[in-house]
């Protein structure tokens, strides 16, 4: 029994989940949102974290015995002593924490978090930690024993129930903005804080019923859509493209200003990432300095347009536009010059200085007359649908006779229409002939050069496109914010970049913007959790790598070579 059991590794496993749930606690998550609710009376969002803990304990726990037994018995021991370890590592540090006073080094160790631990309870609740740990692990681990079926129908719900609490202040306040049905709805779902009792119940049954229904229905209708004749399928792929674009149109006027600005930060990312992945994805050329281009775009259209004391030209937005993405090209090529006989590591570090060398001469006093030092450039006007009026003086915005794109509201449709005729210029580019000798550049120089391939060329061309696309983004940014200073174009954001397209699928144009979706959305969606957003960001991205390292929507080709990867691998270590 105690073989079947296999002890050591339970016991490791329970360990590694009493670690995480202890630095939890200890980082501030479990006490600062102890009193955040996720279902209103129910349970709160720093108890979830705790919950969600056990939860996977119990499921490492049981996914590991289960390699090795069928025994139900056996399965749900082995995660319940699994939990029963983790919880018992949270009652040491309640104990603990009551006997020495951790908080001089431990900040959120407070009598407020062990409170919250013992529900009140103080010493004499500590058994309530490994009861329930054990409790919650078994019926993780008796639930991997339920048909596919029912255990996707339980981790439907569960993830539902989570996202509508987390996101239950937002869309409480979209909803009520909307008056009528929509508001009586909203506070019917949600509370101040969360989900209602009364939602969480109807969450329940809606998705519990959406999937018996798909289960036993959707066969049918997808075999019914096999059976459509050409024109048929045709015409349903155009009901549904015009379905998306009826929603892209009217998002922000049914979501409110704050999405509407979330999905322009989104599509700044996409335009951005859409350029590495040029350089990156297509060329295997790494630049972490593309956040210099961005800077230059947006510089270019501040200063062309701004009717403040930099302003140098007065021009409006569309005339200044072409400029920028000029000028962001030329700049492109002549940084791509020096660089174009370094490779990896080395071409990093080297595109890594460029960007920091255009931040810092921004910053200079040599060049604060013309760009404004650290107090940037400001009254940068805002694009016009229609006529400008003339210059009067300095800090008065040019009149716009026709609609003047003002706000997240407007600017949402600029970004939306810059992002897809890039993505378009970016499809057309991948299928090409120089698309083509990107991708035999990223695969072996020295080969693609054997066979023809013109380095000097395609790699100036990367750089050069690339850097455009960057400019695009830097060029909306500006007339969005309506300044530019130096602290927006900071490291941060090439590395963000380049983590969307590396998370997104190097080489994947739709993976470019679902990676921009996750990694820029949702950390802006989660702007309540102000600093431990970055925790959560941090926590996706290694989860990314571990489960799908080759993208989120990865292209065929970055899909065939890991796979290939994997089984050279595998027959390595198998000595085949």
């Amino acid at each position: 029994m105690l073989q079947q059991l296999r002890l050591k590794e339970t016991l490791r496993i329970g360990l590694i989940g009493g670690i995480v749930a202890i630095y939890l606690c200890l980082v501030g998550l479990v006490g600062i949102f102890g009193e955040r609710a996720v279902i209103g009376g129910v349970i709160s969002l720093g108890h979830t974290w705790l919950l969600l803990t056990m939860v996977g304990t119990g499921y490492v726990a049981g996914q590991k015995i289960l390699k090795h037994t069928t025994s139900p018995i056996i399965t749900v021991l082995t995660a319940a002593i699994a939990g029963l370890v983790a919880g018992s590592m949270l009652a040491g540090l309640v104990i603990l924490g009551n006997l020495v006073n951790l908080r001089a080094v431990l900040l959120h160790a407070s009598p407020r978090l062990y409170s919250l631990l013992t529900f009140g309870q103080g010493l004499a609740g500590t058994w309530l930690l490994p009861a329930g740990g054990a409790m919650i692990a078994a019926i993780t681990a008796s639930a991997l024993l339920l048909p596919p079926f029912a255990r996707r129908l339980l981790l439907w719900n569960l993830i539902w129930l989570l996202a509508l609490g987390l996101f239950a202040g937002l869309l409480r306040v979209q909803m009520v903005g909307a008056g009528g049905l929509m508001a009586e709805a909203a506070r019917f779902l949600f509370g101040t804080e969360g989900l209602t009792v009364a939602g969480a119940l109807l969450t329940v049954g809606i998705v519990t019923l959406s999937m018996i229904t798909w289960s036993r229905k959707g066969e049918a209708v997808r075999s019914r859509i096999e059976a459509l004749p050409p024109t048929g399928r045709r015409l349903l792929r155009l009901a549904v493209l015009a379905l998306v674009v009826a929603i892209v149109l009217i998002l922000p006027q049914i979501s409110g200003p704050f999405i509407a600005q979330v999905i322009v930060f989104i599509g700044l990312y996409v335009l951005m990432a859409l350029g590495l992945n040029l350089e990156l994805g297509f060329a295997g050329l790494l630049d972490l300095g593309f956040v210099a281009f961005f800077a230059i775009g947006a510089y270019t259209v501040g200063l062309l347009t701004s009717v403040g004391y930099h302003g140098i030209a007065h021009w409006s937005f569309w005339a200044a536009v072409p400029i920028a993405v000029l000028v962001s090209l030329v700049a492109g090529v002549l940084l791509g010059i020096p660089v174009l006989g370094i490779r990896g590591d080395y071409l990093a570090i080297a595109t890594l200085g460029f960007g920091e060398i255009v931040r810092l001469l921004v910053l200079s006093d040599f060049l604060k007359p013309w760009l404004g030092g650290s107090q940037g450039v400001l009254a940068i006007q805002k694009p016009c649908l229609g006529t400008l009026g003339p210059f009067q003086r300095v800090g008065i915005p040019m009149k716009c006779y026709g609609l003047e794109l003002a706000g997240p509201q407007y600017i949402y449709y600029l970004i939306i229409i810059a992002a897809v005729l890039v993505a378009f210029v970016a499809w057309r580019l991948r299928d090409s002939r120089l698309g083509r000798a990107w991708m035999a550049i990223r695969e072996d120089e020295d080969v693609a050069e054997a066979l023809g391939v013109n380095l000097v060329q395609s790699k100036l061309l990367a750089y050069g496109l690339g850097a455009a696309f960057a400019g695009l983004s830097g060029a909306i940014f500006a007339v969005l914010v309506g300044s530019i200073f130096p602290h927006s174009m900071q490291l941060m954001v090439s590395i963000n970049v380049v983590a969307v397209i590396v998370i997104g699928g190097m080489g994947s144009i739709p993976g470019v913007i679902v990676g921009a979706l996750v990694l820029i959305g949702l950390p802006e969606l989660f702007r309540e959790f102000a600093e431990y957003r970055l925790l959560f960001y941090g926590a996706a991205l290694i989860a990314t790598m571990l489960t799908r390292p080759e993208g989120l929507w990865p292209s065929a080709v970055i899909q065939r070579e890991l796979r290939l990867a994997k089984k050279e691998g595998s027959s390595a270590i198998s000595g085949k």
